[in-house]
């Protein structure tokens, strides 16, 4: 039996759209009915994930859980979350969830290990989602050696993510694209776009340089999961 998808979206809308967007235009389909059907909750009054972990924001997780409750309520058979930093509240949604999860930090440190073996991969996201450790943690389980920005090429890559949310078209390439020349210098041999505005970003950029698209992983993941082939 085919099974339905529940988003559990607005971390950032357009990081939602993102997903929702690659699910269709990967299925295999011929026609309308051959899609698979998706809840989506594009709550964007969930409080800051990366000001929680950080700084003691306000807790992200009644709002969070109050989607899966939604989604789950509707009939989603199994529920995903388009942003990367929200996976370090995962095993709190899991406790309350009455479906499972699929983690798209768990199915990206797989999809590296099988397309690069053990080469050293850079990873590119929020402050929270590095400080957390949580992407680290998933790439050792899938011995992947992760490389990391310093303090200042954090600093750009926490400007360009929030410029994307801000819907800002002044982004600076040139310095995003020395974070990648000097993150290739420590020994990074392709990149994680480890938060969900990096693959929007990416593609405004052109990058020419290999890219793991944690979005894409997902939505393919899901796609496989509910029944559905994805499209070759």
């Amino acid at each position: 039996m085919k099974k339905t998808i529940g988003i559990l979206g607005g971390m950032g809308p357009l990081a939602t759209a993102d997903l929702f967007r690659k699910i269709v235009l990967m299925t295999d389909a011929s026609s309308d009915n051959d899609h698979i059907r998706i809840y989506i909750d594009d709550n964007a009054q969930i409080p800051d994930r990366t000001a929680a972990i950080l700084s003691g924001g306000a807790d992200p997780v009644p709002a969070m859980l109050d989607s899966v409750k939604k989604l789950s309520a509707i009939g989603a058979d199994v529920l995903i979350m388009p942003c990367n930093t929200a996976h370090y509240f995962l095993p709190q949604l899991q406790d309350h969830a009455p479906v499972p999860f699929i983690s798209m930090l768990e199915e990206t440190a797989a999809a590296c290990r099988e397309a690069h073996g053990e080469a050293p991969v850079g990873l590119l996201a929020t402050s929270g989602t590095i400080r957390s450790g949580i992407y680290k943690d998933a790439l050792a389980k899938q011995h992947v050696p992760c490389v990391e920005p310093d303090a200042q090429q954090q600093q750009v890559l926490m400007e360009l993510i929030y410029g994307v949310k801000a819907g800002r078209t002044d982004l600076d390439e040139a310095a995003f694209r020395r974070v990648l020349d000097e993150m290739k210098q420590r020994g990074a041999n392709y990149f994680i776009l480890g938060c969900t505005e990096l693959p929007i970003l990416a593609d405004l950029f052109h990058l020419q340089e290999e890219c793991i698209d944690p979005t894409t992983v997902l939505a393919q993941s899901a796609i496989t999961y509910c029944g559905y082939r994805v499209k070759k």
